[in-house]
């Protein structure tokens, strides 16, 4: 049984400059998913998809692979993640090379751990799922959620207008930090006549803790992204 672990680092970002490979309390940001990869020891690889040079020079300073660019149809604003583990895959089919499993990392993911990885692995694992996706409670019920309408609040669930909030079932959302598939399951997926193709497997929830979780994708994100991270270690 063959595992692959692949981080999607393209350049070109936009609202944050250089934001995979951005300093995060000492040490680029994409440096933390690499370590955590390899620290795990599932992985007979850990692989960086990437189109920019710069970043495949500091991937394989931080020890992963970087065994070819990703190609300009991959790496604009429009490709999704599916088709970006879609293009390694048939990359590494081509060199004769192929994995029963995989896991997706995000390169800014500083919260990810060898430990979590871990845990992660044995819950998919034992699952007998096609994917594994970690998510994290809204902090505040959605269903409570307002929508701004000709200058006006409107309720975008009016039925729940007396609802308690303790009383709503609890929603949640994709933490954004990486994913477990099988591999057989996965290209079935996007090569089949699905417009969900990836993106309809059979998927089990990791549960994250709040506080291990932040979306980068302004500056004052990473600032609270860097706060959670520093409060993390002294705990």
């Amino acid at each position: 049984m063959a595992d692959v672990a692949i981080i999607t680092a393209r350049g070109g970002s936009k609202r944050i400059l250089g934001k995979n490979i951005k300093d995060f309390c000492g040490k680029p940001i994409m440096a933390y998913a690499i370590a955590a990869a390899l620290d795990s020891r599932l992985f007979d690889g850990v692989m960086v998809s990437t189109d920019s040079p710069e970043i495949a020079e500091i991937a394989k300073a931080h020890g992963a692979s970087v065994p070819f660019m990703r190609s300009p149809s991959a790496s604009d604003d429009y490709a999704t993640t599916a088709d970006v583990l879609h293009e390694v895959l048939s990359a590494y089919a081509e060199r004769e090379k192929s994995f029963d499993f995989m896991c997706c990392l995000y390169p800014t993911a500083p919260f990810v751990t060898a430990e979590k990885l871990r845990a992660a692995h044995t819950a998919f694992m034992e699952s007998g799922a096609d994917m594994l996706e970690p998510v994290v409670a809204f902090s505040y019920p959605p269903q409570r959620s307002f929508s701004i309408e000709a200058g006006l609040l409107a309720y975008n669930y009016p039925e729940h207008v007396r609802t308690r909030s303790q009383d709503l079932p609890t929603w949640y959302h994709d933490a954004g930090q990486f994913y477990f598939y099988r591999v057989e399951a996965f290209r079935r997926s996007v090569e089949g006549s699905s417009e969900q193709g990836g993106y309809d497997l059979r998927c089990v929830p990791f549960v994250m803790n709040e506080m291990e979780v932040q979306d980068i994708d302004t500056l004052m994100d990473w600032q609270l992204a860097e706060a959670k991270y520093r409060l993390l270690q002294e705990m």
